[in-house]
């Protein structure tokens, strides 16, 4: 596993060259889209950090939600994700690093980001995310609910989130989630959190 200071651009782009993503499930969550598509508002602006191949993306785009944003530190999986889908706005699909991101958005797409990043960099994805959102502006998704100090992906419990992320949002839901790909099943917690 690589220190977390060796979490760089680098390391995530390496990754997907050398096709090491067990991440990558290959297709669109439904958490994600099922949740957007029950809010139904198409011009909202959504991002998804750490996007990755960017299938949920893409399918939301494709459902009419033209203000949705693909955002990741490597390089390697836009220009894959831009091949997979040429119809899709090149300039929303930004590559850099998430805490250095100056735009705003109404919903930030949350699933394989947050366990990837050096831990003692939560509260500092706290406070970015706050800053990104809009007023009312939520995350929803899911975070891992199991121990693991090492990684990526790292773990941590409902609890700690509750502890990390009460200051500077409303917890509308943290809970098991229901519609977990297979291999996730029990692993992961629903989260619904509404800038205060």
């Amino acid at each position: 596993m690589p220190e977390n200071s060796e979490l760089t651009s680098n390391y995530w782009n390496s990754r997907y060259l050398d096709q090491n993503t067990g991440w990558d499930i290959g297709h669109h969550n439904v958490i994600h889209t099922d949740y957007v598509a029950h809010i139904g508002d198409k011009g909202l602006h959504i991002l998804e950090p750490g996007a990755g191949s960017g299938y949920t993306t893409a399918y939301l785009y494709s459902q009419g939600f033209y203000n949705t944003y693909a955002l990741d530190y490597a390089s390697a999986p836009k220009n894959r994700f831009l091949e997979r889908n040429p119809t899709f706005p090149k300039e929303q699909y930004l590559t850099q690093d998430f805490f250095e991101l100056d735009s705003r958005f109404d919903l930030v797409l949350e699933q394989t980001f947050f366990c990837a990043i050096d831990p003692q960099q939560r509260v500092d994805y706290v406070n970015k995310m706050h800053s990104i959102l809009n007023p009312n502006g939520k995350i929803y998704g899911v975070l891992f609910n199991f121990n693991k100090n090492e990684g990526p992906p790292y773990g941590g419990s409902k609890k700690e989130y509750i502890n990390l992320f009460k200051s500077k949002f409303n917890i509308i839901r943290i809970e098991n989630a229901k519609n977990s790909i297979p291999q996730r099943q029990g692993s992961e917690l629903l989260i619904e959190l509404q800038k205060k």
